[in-house]
């Protein structure tokens, strides 16, 4: 799972990609015009993990992981004449967009558009994005408009369809609004993959709020299925980020703080993206894998080799609650909790696999 972190100038984006990543990057850098471009990959917490492995006591120990790269280069117009170059290269790279919106005042830290406003700041950056989208699908649409003047098309059920989704994306763009919030099938998705359409693509939004609380109730229009919303605390969040075990808890027990942002910022971006993690477990090593929500167990074992799909036979599924409360594997086929199921089987987050294949 790779999310950009974007954000207009003097958002926060980097503070944020420090709290997310633990790294220690300056802020307030200046680039020279030069697009920078900086990535980490950082594992996901997952208390189970630590218990299965408690529990087995492995070789290896490897969580899932997720890659934030902070992209910087987005400002007020740059849609206009659609987002280009090494830019656009690594907005189109990324999964889904982590937004940072500046939330919090500080007169050391001006603002490019002086005055703060979280819901300006967040409207121009869905503008850029949607002006960018709109000039990609309207010179899409003039060349497939030229092909059907030269000629009969190669293909023209593909070129009907793609003219089809096109004509619709265009006239939801026309409206102003991005096409995450446009109910799309697969299909279309398949036809204008090779786009890079960034409206498209789902974004959690983190309002860095500073020392205030900035309440979401404001932005209560921005929240569906595409878009998600929470708010930060970016400065403290980068500081709890150095911390660990006790001398962590500590900091966030002091400013009243539930949960570490890194973490909320994760459980957030896998319910954005509709993921979720399965488990293999034994005495060599103890893993979490990353898999869409809804994928079949012939699917999953693709995640882990090619050759386990291919050869499938079937799967032992058991729920990792279920062997974390008895105990022991051998507990755990004795009240029947270990089930054999078939490659259509529908894997669950926490689910515990262990794959029978023909390789």
């Amino acid at each position: 799972m790779r999310l950009g972190i974007i954000g207009l100038p003097n958002s926060g984006k980097t503070t944020l990609f420090n709290a997310l990543t633990r790294s220690n990057r300056p802020t307030g850098a200046v680039s020279g015009g030069k697009l920078e471009v900086f990535t980490a990959v950082v594992p996901v917490p997952d208390a189970r993990i630590d218990q299965l492995s408690a529990m087995y006591k492995p070789k290896k120990t490897i969580y899932a992981t997720i890659t934030y790269t902070d992209i910087a280069g987005l400002e007020r117009g740059i849609g206009k004449e659609g987002i280009s170059g090494e830019l656009r290269n690594q907005l189109q790279q990324v999964e889904g967009f982590i937004h940072v919106v500046r939330a919090f005042e500080d007169e050391n830290v001006p603002h490019p558009e002086i005055t703060v406003d979280p819901l300006r700041d967040l409207s121009t950056v869905d503008t850029e994005f949607l002006l960018s989208d709109l000039v990609t699908v309207e010179k899409r649409l003039e060349r497939l408009t030229d092909e059907r003047r030269k000629g009969k098309p190669s293909n023209p059920t593909t070129f009907e369809a793609e003219l089809e989704t096109l004509t619709r994306f265009k006239a939801h763009l026309d409206e102003l609004k991005p096409l995450r919030d446009l109910e799309t099938s697969e299909e279309e998705r398949r036809l204008v993959r090779g786009y890079g359409l960034l409206s498209l693509k789902p974004v959690l939004v983190i309002f860095n709020a500073g020392d205030q609380p900035f309440d979401l109730d404001r932005a209560a229009g921005y929240q569906h299925g595409t878009t998600r919303l929470i708010t930060l605390q970016g400065k403290i969040e980068a500081e709890i980020a150095q911390l660990e075990g006790e001398d962590q808890r500590l900091f966030l027990e002091e400013y009243g703080i539930q949960e570490a942002g890194a973490q909320r910022a994760i459980r957030e971006s896998y319910e954005l993206l509709h993921i979720q993690s399965f488990f293999t477990v034994g005495p060599d090593e103890v893993r979490a894998w990353t898999i869409p929500v809804g994928a079949t167990a012939q699917e999953a074992a693709g995640t882990i080799h090619s050759d386990l799909a291919r050869g499938f036979i079937r799967a032992e599924v058991t729920a990792c609650t279920d062997l974390l409360t008895l105990g022991s594997e051998a507990e755990v086929k004795k009240q029947g909790k270990m089930r054999l199921e078939g490659k259509e089987y529908i894997v669950k987050d926490g689910d515990i696999m262990h794959v029978r294949a023909n390789v």
